[in-house]
């Protein structure tokens, strides 16, 4: 059965979403704390995370950012009653995976909850190799050819998320989604802005090519031969 961490202080909301994610078919782990909630994201195999941000001891946004630095990508759907625009930037910068404002619906709370449990379940490698590249995703650093790239940590995940699609056309949507966690196409050429500094970085001059931009479409990582 499909296992759920809910973070949430408030004791009547958190009775409610429980109720109806298990009318729903899932398990759920309910904590207050984000310590609380640390511990059972560590102790537990958790499929799923629901995070308040408010809570008591702090921003729920931390558990989220502790589990991404020790390489966890559990998805995660930030609840939260800052519903500006700078309040979602930041919860998905931190690593959330959707933001969903209070006060919601619960129907559109479960839509969202079986949205981010559909999302292909990639290989959690943390080594990477492909030809000349090479890419240790725990330590943030990657390398062509023995020539260090210096890659921001934007950087670094478009090149994860390219090298485990090889040959294959990434469209900008793809990467606004996976990559960024925008549920929105924000309008702004903010994919094509990161995959042109990567570009410069990652392809030097006189190296073959291995990141190309498919005209209307998106970009592709060619396999070296």
């Amino acid at each position: 059965m499909t296992r759920i961490l809910l973070l949430e202080d408030d004791i009547g909301t958190a009775t409610e979403i429980t109720l109806e994610l298990v009318a729903n078919g899932y398990a759920v782990t309910h904590r207050l704390l984000v310590s609380e909630g640390l511990a059972a994201a560590h102790e537990e195999a958790i499929d799923l995370l629901i995070v308040d941000r408010q809570l008591p001891d702090g921003d729920g946004l931390e558990l989220i950012a502790e589990l991404r630095r020790s390489g966890r990508r559990t998805p995660a759907l930030v609840l939260s009653a800052l519903g500006s625009l700078d309040d979602r930037v930041r919860g998905l910068r931190a690593g959330g995976d959707d933001y969903l404002p209070k006060p919601f619906a619960l129907v559109e709370l479960i839509a969202r909850v079986e949205a981010l449990l559909r999302r292909p379940n990639e290989t959690r490698d943390t080594r990477l190799i492909a030809g000349p590249l090479d890419l240790d995703l725990l330590a943030g650093v990657a390398t062509r050819a023995g020539r260090a790239l210096e890659l921001l940590p934007r950087e670094l995940k478009l090149l994860d998320y390219l090298v485990r699609r090889p040959g294959r056309i990434v469209t900008r949507s793809m990467l606004l989604q996976d990559v960024w966690g925008y549920t929105f196409e924000p309008n702004s050429n903010v994919v094509d802005v990161h995959i042109g500094r990567l570009r410069r970085k990652v392809d030097a001059e006189g190296e073959p090519q291995l990141i190309r931009n498919v005209r209307g479409q998106g970009y592709i990582f060619d396999v070296p031969g």
